[in-house]
């Protein structure tokens, strides 16, 4: 770790501090930390902050990210664009959501993106932005910041994401995988904030999970590390969208739960959802949710059956990774405490003893704001001259 990011990422954790609060946490030599912190007040990175609190003595100076800092944090979703503009602090000055069919390809997607961006600077958030980072829901080679064969991004395949957005917003930008976004950010401001080593697992539109293991996300030798929904459950089961059959993604997600709850829907074998179909000719993962949270007996099932497969594969990365801590993330986490005492208890059944002694399996405690949150972190991370 360079003293740079050292400085950097403490003045962004933790606030104005004074050159001997710096020297203490960084525990580098002084005339190396203070050259390098003279370097950035004279850069304007950082800035002079007033003085320390009085403790009877003199009062030292203190420094700080300068207020004019600011990062942009992109988090797309197979139906959602969330964007934030921040300060270097990585808090938010300006926020968007709205609806995004990522299947309209990048072109479309990616001028929306820079829409809202143009928007947020004519309101007067930013003159400039100093990172960008976006989170992609597909694999992504992160080195050279594209996605590749994303299975439910047609004509995604390679498109030079990191370099389209750098050359239209004019600063660096670090592209990656939503999971592994998601795992930042749950683990700078989340229940995993004294985490190192986390599997992070998103549910929702897809399955992945994010590996982080000392620290630091494990993307894999090509930036797929992680993809666990097209892991095989089922040899007997349907169609992937990989190709492939009875991949975990193709027995429970939106359209996995979707389908399933059609099917119990059209056998009347539940009333609940019986008359949603009826009612709306379609139904959707929330209806499922619903049901379950209403005590539908079919709904409950389908959770619990869903809870069981994914079970299944985090046993055996909980046995093969021995993570400090899984958190379950994305759109069906609000399944909640049916999906999760199942998850558990497979997981706790399956895995090792000494790697479940102590291995707690919560909900993530952002909910829909871990990508933009991580995203944040990507971008700041860039910015104060990391890779993550």
């Amino acid at each position: 770790m360079s003293v740079r990011y050292g400085l950097l990422t403490l003045l962004r954790d933790h606030g104005p501090q004074s050159r001997a609060q710096l020297t203490g946490r960084l525990q580098v030599p002084r005339p190396r930390l203070l050259a390098e912190l003279d370097r950035l007040v004279a850069s304007g990175t950082v800035v002079e902050a007033g003085p320390n609190a009085s403790r009877g003595r003199r009062r030292s100076p203190l420094v700080e990210l300068n207020p004019d800092l600011r990062l942009a944090a992109i988090d797309l979703d197979a139906r959602s664009v969330g964007v934030e503009v921040t300060d270097g602090r990585l808090q938010a000055v300006a926020a968007h959501t709205e609806h995004c069919d990522i299947r309209t390809g990048p072109v479309t997607v990616l001028g929306r993106v820079t829409q809202i961006l143009d928007k947020i600077r004519a309101e007067g958030h930013f003159t400039r932005l100093d990172a960008i980072g976006i989170g992609l829901p597909g694999p992504v080679s992160f080195r050279e910041g594209i996605p590749v064969s994303p299975p439910i991004m047609p004509g995604w395949d390679r498109h030079p994401v990191r370099d389209v957005l750098s050359d239209e917003h004019g600063c660096p930008v670090a592209v990656d995988n939503d999971v592994n976004v998601m795992t930042l950010g749950e683990q700078h401001s989340g229940v995993a904030r004294t985490v190192d080593n986390l599997i992070f697992v998103k549910i929702g539109s897809g399955i992945g999970c994010g590996v982080q293991i000392e620290g630091r996300i494990y993307r894999g030798a090509a930036g797929c590390a992680g993809d666990i929904g097209h892991i095989q459950v089922d040899a007997d089961g349907p169609v992937c969208s990989c190709g492939n059959v009875g991949c975990l993604e193709a027995l429970f997600s939106h359209e996995a739960l979707a389908r399933h709850a059609e099917s119990a829907a059209d056998g009347d074998r539940s009333p609940v959802l019986a008359e949603r179909l009826a009612a709306r000719g379609s139904l959707t993962a929330r209806d499922v949710a619903d049901g379950a949270a209403a005590g539908d007996a079919v709904c409950i099932g389908l959770v619990r059956t869903g809870g069981r497969r994914v079970g299944q594969v985090l046993a055996g990365l909980v046995s093969f990774m021995n993570p400090s801590m899984i958190v379950i993330g994305g759109d069906l986490a609000d399944l909640g405490h049916i999906l999760l005492a199942e998850l558990r208890s497979v997981v706790y059944q399956r895995s090792l003893p000494l790697a479940t002694g102590d291995l707690p399996i919560v909900l993530s405690e952002l909910g829909g704001r871990a990508g933009v949150v991580g995203a944040a972190v990507l971008a700041s991370e860039l910015a104060y001259g990391d890779t993550v």
